[in-house]
């Protein structure tokens, strides 16, 4: 597809998910760096942003939520948290996902037997603890580590809680309810069978999801193509907005083609 394909049959719909603590704000800088024949709809899960007054508990009430924004098929961009719920969403509406992307992402954000390269139970159970007592630290707290190992590291923290200030702190709920689901999600039976066309994005320098999880995938599904953004943390759409359309657009052209 080439750049003056850029009429709206020629548009391709992607659905780009937030991930923990964050809201649809994050997305406004690489979503400039998109073709124009990309016709990006971003997305606030329940408890966040423009949501900040829906509740939802689980992974399957956020897929619920979210799958309730389109009724056709179209390629679902997922980042972190937002990675479980497009993933789960695939499987529950399959109807309506053309392809995924997922953006330092895992199945499984914990270490289990067999899945070593994944966060510590333990640093998941810190985390819901410090919540309730001091929100605005504990969420300092976890940007330092979304940005830790990038390039630009300051720069990536400003984009950050820039996102946060434009949008407001997500519900006291919603971060308890998201930390529940990451800390108790394991979708890699769902992934090991999936056939929807995936492609994933890591940053090498991820602290909390690791980069040698990429072969893991890959052993669970050969049918995923793997790509590695250096010098980039947990947010690559952040540190590297042009790569990451780069990657992302030649994906969507072979969606499409």
């Amino acid at each position: 597809m080439s750049e003056s394909a850029d009429t709206a049959e020629s548009k391709v719909t992607c659905v780009f998910v937030h991930g923990w603590a964050m809201n649809s704000a994050v997305w406004q800088d690489c979503l400039a760096c998109l073709p124009a024949w990309v016709d990006a709809i971003v997305v606030d899960l329940p408890g966040h942003g423009s949501m900040a007054d829906v509740t939802a508990a689980s992974l399957d009430d956020y897929v619920r939520v979210v799958a309730t924004l389109v009724n056709r098929p179209v390629v679902w961009v997922g980042w972190s948290l937002g990675g479980l719920v497009t993933l789960k969403l695939a499987e529950r509406y399959p109807e309506r996902v053309a392809g995924l992307f997922q953006v330092a992402a895992t199945p499984c954000f914990v270490q289990r037997p067999e899945w070593p390269h994944a966060v510590k139970t333990g640093v998941f159970e810190q985390f819901a603890g410090a919540l309730s007592e001091d929100v605005e630290r504990t969420l300092k707290q976890f940007l330092a580590l979304q940005v830790m190992g990038d390039s630009d590291a300051r720069q990536s923290m400003k984009v950050l809680q820039a996102a946060i200030s434009r949008r407001g702190l997500p519900s006291q709920q919603a971060l308890q309810s998201g930390l529940s689901i990451l800390q108790q999600t394991d979708l890699r039976d769902l992934l090991g069978h999936m056939r929807t066309p995936v492609e994933w994005l890591l940053g090498a320098q991820d602290a909390l999801v690791p980069v040698a999880v990429g072969a893991d995938l890959q052993h669970l599904n050969p049918y995923i193509e793997l790509h590695t953004q250096a010098h980039a943390g947990h947010a690559p759409f952040i540190s590297h907005p042009q790569e990451f359309a780069t990657y992302l657009s030649n994906f969507l052209q072979k969606v499409t083609s």
